[in-house]
């Protein structure tokens, strides 16, 4: 196992910068073109990896990627301190036990900030353990790619987020391993650390004894303590209009992957209706889910509720937001009543998975035009045109992609 504190660089700063990892590379100069904030080829990476971008016309892959099905699953037996039943940590082990892959590059928790992440080059199948959990904060994954090459890993998987995972598959050609599996999990928008702990005291008056936090699509949060106690906090009722305007940074506000589509399969909760969304994109994510199905209980993923007032209402707020005026707050008398009807009318399952995708769409469109609008050209690819279309968002003359980031 290598230890995630060896050849930490740092990292020299750039502007919509989610630190992947390139920056504290041999070659930070690869940032260019590996970036995803810079110059994204969505159609032309999708080929690549998955022999085909996605469809446009009529097909849930607008919203999703490519892939070839969806499910629900879990664990048959959880695996203990997992964020949900331990899905993601299984097939790690699963790849190690079965020399699949030498080596697993993942996140693990800073000895002094367990919700910190750090990067980790897993080689034992056991030691995925402590890779359990969910963690708050930028971690250079995509640097350890290249150390696991130089230490000689030939077969590797990594574990990322979508921004870490376009990076490593603009590397992937130049890093020349003999196998890149890649597992991804769908964004659920980052922040730093530092930020996530004020996040933590805005919950509970001793944040120390929090050890567990969950975004459910039951529209709740769930939080564990030490002591075994249990909480859960409707969306509606959280401190998001408490927090500093700077909590989730620009890039977070224009991402345009949520997905996590270049991965070759995806495990999240958007669609997961209490269970986990499992995409397989492509037949390398077919093995990766035939290897773990026999420890899984596997399910048709599911739709409910409608999604467009929701969205659109999304989109009222980020209109003020991006325009640096307060957002919109439900009155108090209407927040239990909202936090009952969501769960039973709101958009649920895929639906409510469709409403997160376009909601960062219109999201990445509305803060681009206020901070930087010179770089929508370049950065909006055409799916998100396409889901925004439905919300009175098109683009301007300016902001046309490029001819070869078309399908």
């Amino acid at each position: 196992m290598h230890d995630s504190a060896v050849n930490q660089v740092a990292a020299p700063y750039r502007d919509l910068c989610t630190d992947c990892g390139v920056s504290r590379s041999s070659n930070p100069k690869r940032c260019g073109s590996a970036c995803q904030f810079i110059q994204p080829d969505y159609p032309g990476f999708e080929t690549a990896v998955h022999g085909r971008p996605r469809n446009l016309i009529e097909s849930d892959e607008v919203f999703f990627g490519p892939y070839l099905s969806m499910a629900r699953a879990q664990m048959k037996e959880p695996l203990a301190g997992a964020q949900w039943t331990g899905i993601i940590t299984r097939i790690g082990e699963l790849l190690l036990e079965k020399g699949i892959v030498d080596a697993v590059v993942t996140v693990t928790g800073d000895p002094q900030d367990r919700w910190k992440p750090v990067p980790i080059i897993v080689t034992k199948a056991a030691d995925m353990a402590q890779c359990r959990g969910m963690r708050m904060g930028y971690a250079p994954v995509v640097q350890y790619l290249e150390l696991a090459k130089q230490a000689g890993h030939k077969k590797v998987a990594m574990i990322g987020i979508p921004c870490q995972v376009y990076a490593a598959r603009a590397l992937e050609r130049e890093l020349g391993f003999e196998k890149l599996l890649i597992v991804g999990s769908p964004c659920s928008d980052n922040t730093t650390t530092e930020h996530f702990h004020h996040f933590l005291s805005l919950l509970n008056k001793d944040p120390d004894s929090i050890t567990y936090l969950e975004f459910r699509a039951d529209y709740k949060v769930e939080l564990r303590f030490k002591n075994g106690a249990k909480q859960e906090i409707p969306f509606l009722n959280l401190p998001l209009s408490d927090l500093p305007s700077d909590f989730f940074p620009l890039t977070c506000k224009t991402c345009v992957d949520y997905v996590n589509a270049l991965s070759d399969i995806t495990v999240g909760y958007m669609a997961g209706t209490g269970a986990q969304w499992v995409i397989v994109r492509n037949p390398r994510g077919q093995a990766v889910l035939d290897l773990i199905a026999p420890e899984l209980t596997l399910e048709p993923v599911t739709t409910a509720g409608k999604r467009i007032s929701a969205v659109q209402g999304f989109m009222k707020n980020v209109k003020l937001a991006a325009g640096g005026l307060p957002v919109n707050r439900m009155p108090n008398f209407l927040r239990p009543i909202m936090a009952w009807v969501m769960p039973r009318f709101g958009p649920r399952g895929l639906e409510f998975a469709k409403a997160r995708v376009e909601m960062k769409g219109i999201e990445s469109v509305l803060h681009l035009r206020q901070t930087a609008p010179h770089k929508i050209k370049n950065m909006v690819p055409k799916h998100i045109w396409t889901l925004v279309k439905r919300y009175g968002l098109n683009p301007e003359a300016t902001e046309q992609s490029k001819p070869n980031h078309a399908p």
